[in-house]
């Protein structure tokens, strides 16, 4: 079968890095995907900041391999600060703290994500999307409907966040649609390709 893969970067390295505790090595995944899953174009989708001439050059590698690269500079936010109270043991005076909360970078390549995805959809292909996120589960399930097999690269592991409280990489809204269509949307967890895709640095 011929396969395409589309790999929202962000994403996955902070699967790999941050939960599964590896760094990707994109040139090993580049011959993993074309050896081992017939993959004749691999989309890469990252962020970049202004002036990084170093990783502009590593990109630039990365599409002299073979990758199609959109990358696209990080645009940066701040997070809401917190506010808490806190409660003088002493004299039972009770103030407020404001508490910042840092900034967050992003780069959004999720429109041209979807735009190469609908511009390179034919019967009988496989897509690997490399993502756990929610918001592709739209477009995972209408390139299904034109017969395309999908298959979800990320991590199921659970990630605790509070004493009762767990989330995962892999958003519910793709897990329920792996669990719909089980003939056509697959999963596959990324730590199973470690070996053969981590940086031996």
């Amino acid at each position: 079968m011929k396969r395409y893969a589309f790999i929202d970067v962000q994403n996955t390295e902070s699967t790999t890095n941050q939960l599964l505790g590896f760094v990707i090595d994109w040139k090993k995944m580049f011959k993993y995907l074309r050896e081992k899953w017939n993959c004749e174009k691999i989309f890469f989708y990252s962020g970049i900041q202004n002036g990084d001439n170093v990783k502009a050059s590593e990109y630039e590698e990365l599409s002299k391999l073979g990758y199609t690269v959109h990358a696209k500079p990080y645009f940066i936010y701040k997070n809401q600060d917190q506010i808490i109270k806190i409660l003088c043991p002493n004299c039972n005076t009770g103030i407020t703290h404001k508490v910042s909360r840092g900034v967050k970078w992003k780069s959004n390549c999720d429109v041209e994500f979807a735009v190469d995805v609908i511009n390179q959809i034919e019967k009988n292909v496989g897509y690997l999307f490399f993502t756990g996120d929610g918001d592709f589960e739209y477009l995972a399930r209408n390139v299904v409907e034109k017969g395309v097999k999908v298959y979800i690269i990320s991590s199921a592991k659970k990630i605790r966040t509070a004493p009762r409280y767990f989330t995962s990489r892999l958003s519910l809204k793709l897990r329920n649609l792996v669990a719909e269509k089980r003939n056509q949307v697959f999963f596959i967890d990324i730590n199973d390709w470690k070996m053969q895709i981590k940086s031996d640095v």
